[in-house]
């Protein structure tokens, strides 16, 4: 071997490790790796940033934007109310998880998800059932759809750029359509008729905001008695007074009126009622400490509290999941300082449908744990969408953007017609769309950025120059001769299921860009040193690499679920193996008949 396949082959392995391991974000990862191939020598310097200017890398990121246009425009918030309260559990199931493929595949599956979500939840509180039985159909489904067209998923885009590269001509919008199809709607049928059943019993019992939360261990009211060292003090100093001692104080109520911790400069007096949140081992601390007796309120205010974004006065209470890429990943409440800097209360936090018990202050974030929030109704929604969570509650949309959904529905179309014809790239068709929208206000400039998922274009644009040397250098060829002599004598067929199911387990463990940035050379080595289609073992490449079931960490979408539904680690496996083992039955009888070999 060279020196730059040794290099590029040990560095594709500590890259895979470290994808698996997690410690680092996988687009750090994705540049380090960039870094040190450009460092080497086997990326020219010339080419080190090429891959952030490639077809797939652009792609993906204009998808990611027409899709926030067809959210803020209304234009797919209308399905979403289509979905069932009643009925039988298969049917609310399969109606929402076939909701979910639709619109995956003509937007982003994460945003799908992410529309729907609240709606599901709704729905599960009207049916009496539990989240857990909804949110993973809900998911798998999103994700399956996005194996229909060609701007599904972002390996769909990365297979069909790289048979570009490779021969002069790219899949089309549909060519994913006859095998993809099919594949979604037996997976659709699956989660609807057995995978639902499949949900541990745990975790369907039903489970209310307040069961989630414990709302009641972190809220109560307090008498302030004349002695207490707070009478007198602003409500600023004791505010300061109550952190000292593990509590949060949330504002106080005098006579009828609720006065905000907005009102810093109000003074406290003997009899003022005070709203403090703190942990039930430390309240008997607090009320001793700063001369206070429980007020007999709490029962009447439990009743207020109804979950979610329930408005008391000018306060609202909302449940909010945070999302893979929140700023609040791995930061602490005392870091965050939401009070002084959002003017919002975090008032319990819940991880994997336990509530959390210890010190709020001292909590760090990860994505997919479900906060309950207090703040101004007005600017609550703001905020949390600032922070990079998702309320757990419709969100009503802006009356002057609604207006427009049927015209960013005809965008949409003109640009997907205008590809399928041969008319522009699918690039400058959708690139078109982006502008217009944005000239007509249903995406405003600022949220071109917001609504690009950055991670992924910096793992794509460092990932595609490396997988480039991989392949000038003939590092891929290697790998793609030892897979081939260790199955030598079995069928091509057999090799193609082989490649589908070491796509399918990668993708269960790292980011499915990635599994599909290096699988589609090693497949295409594949079927030169057999001689077969190349497109059956892209195809199976595209398959595999979005369908990510067994774990929450494969997918974005099986992260989002993980807090809200409740579920634990080993629960995505009881439903996710069944299917993907049906997904191999089903689609490479319909790869061979597609896309023979």
């Amino acid at each position: 071997m060279t020196f730059d396949q040794t290099f590029l082959l040990f560095l594709l392995v500590a890259v895979l490790v470290l994808f698996v391991w997690g410690r680092w974000r996988y687009d750090v990862v994705a540049f380090g790796a960039l870094l040190a191939a450009t460092l080497a020598g086997t990326v020219p310097f010339a080419g080190m940033f090429a891959g952030f200017g490639h077809p797939a890398t652009v792609t993906v990121a204009l998808v990611l934007i027409v899709s926030r246009g067809l959210q803020n425009s209304g234009a797919v918030q209308a399905i979403g109310r289509m979905i069932p309260s009643g009925g039988s559990t298969s049917r609310h199931v399969g109606v929402l998880a076939a909701i979910g493929g639709a619109l995956s595949a003509v937007m982003n599956n994460v945003g799908a998800l992410a529309l729907l979500m609240p709606a599901a939840l709704q729905s599960a509180a009207k049916a009496a059932r539990s989240p857990a039985l909804l949110l993973m159909p809900l998911s798998f489904g999103s994700i399956l759809g996005g194996l229909v067209t060609l701007i599904g998923t972002p390996p769909n885009i990365i297979v069909a750029t790289y048979r570009e590269d490779t021969t002069g001509e790219p899949f089309h919008m549909f060519d994913f359509t006859p095998v993809g199809g099919v594949v979604a709607l037996a997976g659709i049928l699956f989660v609807a008729l057995i995978g639902w059943r499949l949900v541990p019993e745990s975790r369907r019992a039903k489970m209310s905001a307040r069961e989630l939360f414990e709302i009641e261990s972190y809220l109560s009211e307090a008498v302030v008695e004349p002695k207490s060292p707070l009478v007198g003090k602003t409500l600023s100093e004791a505010d300061d007074l109550a952190e000292e001692h593990d509590a949060v104080l949330l504002g106080l109520i005098r006579g009828d009126r609720r006065i905000e911790h907005g009102h810093r400069k109000e003074v406290l007096r003997k009899g003022d009622v005070l709203v403090l949140e703190t942990g039930p081992d430390a309240l008997s601390a607090v009320h001793a400490a700063l001369h206070l007796h429980p007020a007999d309120m709490v029962k009447k205010r439990k009743k207020e509290v109804a979950l979610p974004a329930t408005e008391s006065g000018d306060v609202a209470l909302t449940e909010a999941v945070v999302l893979p890429k929140s700023l609040l990943i791995n930061s602490t409440l005392e870091m965050l300082r939401l009070r002084r800097r959002h003017g919002v209360n975090l008032l319990a936090v819940s991880r994997q449908g336990q509530p959390f018990r210890g010190r709020l202050r001292d909590f760090r974030f990860r994505a997919s744990d479900v906060l309950l929030l207090e703040g101004d109704p007005e600017r609550l929604p703001s905020v949390i969408g600032s922070l990079g969570c998702l309320p757990l509650a419709e969100r009503g949309l802006q009356i002057q953007r609604q207006r427009h959904g049927m015209l960013a529905i005809g965008l949409f179309v003109a640009a997907v017609a205008a590809t399928s014809v041969g008319l522009v790239s699918l690039p400058a068709a959708f690139a078109t769309a982006v502008a217009l929208m944005v000239v007509i206000n249903i995406v405003s400039a600022r949220e071109i950025y917001d609504a690009v998922d950055w991670p992924v274009i910096v793992l794509l644009g460092a990932m595609i120059p490396v997988g480039g040397a991989l392949e000038a250098s003939g590092a891929t060829a290697m790998i793609a001769n030892g897979l081939v002599d260790i199955s030598a004598g079995l069928p091509a067929w057999v090799i193609l299921t082989l490649v589908l199911v070491v796509t399918m387990t990668l993708s269960d463990i790292m980011n499915n860009a990635a599994t599909a940035v290096v699988m589609a050379p090693i497949s295409i080595g594949i079927a030169e040193r057999l001689s077969v289609n190349p497109d059956s073992f892209l195809m199976a490449v595209a398959l595999g690499a979005s369908c990510a079931f067994l774990t929450p960490i494969g997918h974005q979408n099986n992260t989002l679920i993980l807090g809200p539904g409740g579920y634990k680690f080993g629960d995505y496996w009881r439903m996710g193996l069944p299917l993907e083992i049906l997904i191999v039955i089903v689609s490479i009888p319909m790869l061979l008949w597609v896309w023979p070999l």
